[in-house]
């Protein structure tokens, strides 16, 4: 990942922490000397009719950051996929097995490809999936946090995935949890920012807890790391250089949502701190809760994507529901917020997934200027997006 290297380098000051950084970056291993790089960067697929078998063109392009180790394309329910052939950008001097444009059948599931590095001393497996989606059922979506893991290369820390309608499980939910290794790498599982904790309502829930990122983010004015959790993906490719572009907000969701609601406990840390890390004595740490639905392409058709910089202030928003400020509580306590509308939804849209939904929690909602209270503590569960179906 040289690209990434050289981007992290540039904005890092010393080399001591940019050994450490990068060591804890690199998606392939953990030393990074040039021609180790074995990343697939982007995956596309070309047909003769595109629109009879994705919901959008730019569905035929996936762009694969660099902690995906699955990369999956979103096709129509009738997809013929006995006969596709992909093909994929790959760092500089790697090579993939099988190759690239060649022919498989994806009918019966993923395929396994391995990109292997120009020194031929390292190696990564992908699967690559087609996934057929089909209009959502139900007109509530029920988003727990019983599906948890570790993840996958290091087993450093825990991934959400979602259970869907037909049972399968999706990999919606993204954290910040690998840009904490990189300030945190000597953590445990479970002194991560987010992690599941047996005591939910029924079963796990989610736990966020702000933490202190240490020597690293004192040196960078980064001194701290609230828990987040939301649908969509973490970009560790922007960490460093845009924080605020690592959090790619939402998933595409087909219904028009009307509320939004669940169950929390939270308790606020000791101590508020501003990114200097001077106390700000008087202010008391606070949640954020909060849903956002938005259009997913602009005028041009191009594929749209909401970050931690226009989330909430995107003219492609539709709707927001913001519970604003949740009173702290030691016992599960339900919230409800309704959504409200800036422009109506249209229905061919949301038949073609034209749209996008964004749920977010975070333990500090300053968090995104690295401001709050360490040990500010919210735990979520049994949540709910209530929607209505177009006909």
């Amino acid at each position: 990942m040289n690209h990434l290297l050289k981007r992290i380098q540039s904005s890092l000051a010393t080399a001591a922490v940019i050994v450490a950084g990068c060591a804890m970056l690199t998606s392939c291993y953990k030393d990074a000397p040039l021609g180790s790089e074995c990343d697939i960067l982007r995956a596309k697929v070309s047909v003769a009719a595109p629109a009879e078998m994705f919901y959008n063109l730019s569905d035929t392009t996936v762009e694969v950051l660099s902690t995906d180790s699955t990369v999956t394309f979103t096709v129509r329910n009738s997809a013929d996929l006995s006969a596709l052939a992909p093909t994929f950008d790959i760092t500089k001097g790697s090579v993939i097995s099988p190759a690239s444009g060649s022919v498989h059948d994806f009918s019966n599931g993923p395929v396994t490809y391995t990109v292997t590095s120009e020194n031929k001393t390292w190696h990564r497996t992908y699967r690559v999936a087609f996934n057929r989606v089909t209009r959502s059922i139900n007109d509530t979506t029920c988003l727990d946090f019983e599906h948890f893991s570790l993840e996958s290369s290091g087993h450093k820390y825990y991934v959400w995935q979602r259970l869907l309608e037909d049972g399968t499980l999706s990999s919606d939910w993204g954290t910040g949890n690998a840009g904490f290794n990189l300030s945190m790498g000597s953590a445990k599982p479970n002194e991560y920012p987010t992690v599941p904790d047996p005591d939910g309502i029924d079963g796990y829930c989610a736990r966020l807890t702000t933490r202190s990122t240490g020597p690293f983010g004192e040196m960078y004015n980064k001194r701290i790391a609230a828990g987040n959790l939301f649908l969509g993906s973490f970009d560790m490719a922007s960490v460093l250089i845009n924080p605020l572009k690592a959090t790619r907000f939402g998933v595409p969701y087909d219904a028009s949502p009307l509320k939004f609601t669940g169950y929390y406990k939270y308790t606020p840390g000791p101590k508020f701190i501003d990114k200097s890390g001077r106390e700000i004595v008087g202010r008391t740490d606070s949640a954020a809760v909060y849903a956002v639905f938005y259009r997913n392409h602009d005028a041009d058709g191009n594929a749209m994507v909401l970050y931690g910089d226009n989330v909430k202030t995107s003219p492609l928003v539709v709707a927001i529901a913001d519970t604003k400020y949740l009173a702290p509580t030691t016992e599960w306590t339900p919230f409800e917020v309704t959504f409200t509308y800036l422009s109506e939804p249209d229905a061919r849209l949301l038949a073609e997934r034209g749209y996008s939904l964004a749920v977010v929690f975070s333990s500090s909602s300053e968090g995104d200027k690295f401001m709050g209270a360490v040990g500010s503590c919210l735990m979520v569960d049994k949540v709910r997006i209530i929607s209505t179906k177009e006909e």
